[in-house]
């Protein structure tokens, strides 16, 4: 038998039924085993990202008025018109992706009694001021 069938013989072999003077364990038992490295812990939590709707950048008046600050990111501004519709139950309770605009949100919407939740990015586009 060639050398070849012996070592395939080894492979398909139980592990119990390999033994040190099996052609495969002693080409096994030659070639060192490298030790598991610990992978290093990251130290900080990484940054947030300072581009795009993370971006702060200023607003329109009557946003910043709404939002109590003259700088906003998207992303804040949009979490808090949603905080602000969530606890004045301003959500159609039919039909949950229509938001019912009150007093402070006619201001922000264009002066519209009713909204599409998908709505919202669009119509504050016209309050983040574009810089360059």
């Amino acid at each position: 038998m060639s050398s070849v069938f012996k070592g395939f013989k080894a492979l398909l072999a139980s592990p119990a039924a390999a033994t040190p003077s099996s052609g495969m364990a002693a080409v096994a038992s030659k070639t060192p085993k490298k030790a598991a490295s610990p992978k290093p812990k990251a130290s900080k939590p990484a940054a947030p990202r300072t581009t795009g709707i993370n971006k702060v950048t200023p607003v329109s008046p009557a946003l910043g008025q709404f939002l109590g600050t003259q700088q906003a990111s998207r992303a804040e501004a949009v979490k808090q018109i949603w905080t602000y519709i969530k606890s004045h139950n301003l959500q159609n309770p039919t039909n949950k992706r229509e938001i019912f605009c009150d007093g402070k949100l006619k201001t922000i919407f264009d002066g519209k009694e009713k909204i599409g939740f998908l709505e919202i990015g669009k119509l504050l586009t016209r309050h983040f001021v574009k810089t360059n």
